[in-house]
C-alpha cells in the first residue's frame, strides 16, 4: 500500500510542529467563548514585534501568569504583580505590554458589561460571520483590512492598548473571523464550514 500524501498547509506553519499543530487545529478557527478571546488578546498584543513562534512557546506560561485568561482576575492585578511578571522569564518581559494585558482586561470587562458577552460586540465588525478569503499565496494575504481598522480605532477608543490594526487583523485570523487559509491548504475547507 503506498503512503498517504503529506497534507498541504500555509507556509507559514512549516517551521516546527507546534506551529503546524497551532495550524492544524485552532488557527482560523471560530471562537465565541470569551475566555479563549480574551486569551488571544493578550497573546496578538505580547506579540507585537516579536514571530508567533516565541509567544506559541511561551504560551503556558502566560496562562499560569495570567490566572487561565480569567479577564475578572487579571483586572484585579495590581502594580505588584506587574513587578512580578517582568520577572518572570517565561513570558515577554516588557512593562508595556505587561501593563497593557492588565489595563486591557478591565477594558475587557466594561465590553462584556455593555454587550452581554465580548463575543456579541467582537463577532459585530464581520456582520456575525466569517469572512471566507480566497487567497492562492501567502503574498495576497493582507496585514490589515477595513473591518481591523475599525475594530482597532474602536479598541483604543474603549482604552484598550496594543491594538493596531495589524494586530487586530493577527487577532481576527487567530479566531476566525476571517478564514485566510490559503486555498490549496487542506484546512482551508475545513475551516470554511465552520461558523
Amino acid at each position: 500500500m503506498a503512503p498517504l500524501p503529506e497534507r498541504k498547509r500555509c507556509p507559514w506553519c512549516l517551521g516546527s510542529q507546534a506551529y503546524v499543530r497551532y495550524h492544524d487545529e485552532e488557527w482560523g478557527v471560530p471562537r465565541h467563548d470569551d475566555r479563549t478571546l480574551f486569551e488571544f488578546l493578550i497573546l496578538e498584543g505580547a506579540q507585537a514585534g516579536l514571530s508567533w513562534a516565541t509567544i506559541l512557546a511561551k504560551r503556558e506560561n502566560y496562562r499560569r501568569a495570567f490566572a487561565g485568561f480569567d479577564a475578572r482576575k487579571v483586572a484585579r492585578m495590581n502594580a505588584g504583580d506587574a513587578a512580578r511578571l517582568l520577572r518572570d522569564p517565561g513570558i515577554v518581559r516588557n512593562r508595556l505590554k505587561i501593563e497593557s494585558a492588565i489595563e486591557n482586561a478591565g477594558a475587557f470587562l466594561a465590553v462584556q458589561k455593555e454587550h452581554g458577552s465580548f463575543d456579541r460586540y467582537l463577532w459585530r465588525f464581520v456582520d456575525g460571520v466569517p469572512r471566507q478569503n480566497r487567497w492562492r499565496s501567502m503574498g495576497q494575504v493582507p496585514g490589515c483590512t477595513e473591518a481591523s481598522d475599525a475594530l482597532s480605532k474602536d479598541l483604543k477608543r474603549r482604552g484598550f492598548r496594543f491594538v493596531g490594526s495589524t494586530i487586530c487583523y493577527a487577532y481576527m485570523q487567530a479566531v476566525g473571523m476571517v478564514n485566510d487559509h490559503i486555498e490549496i491548504c487542506f484546512r482551508h475547507a475545513v475551516v470554511a464550514e465552520l461558523r
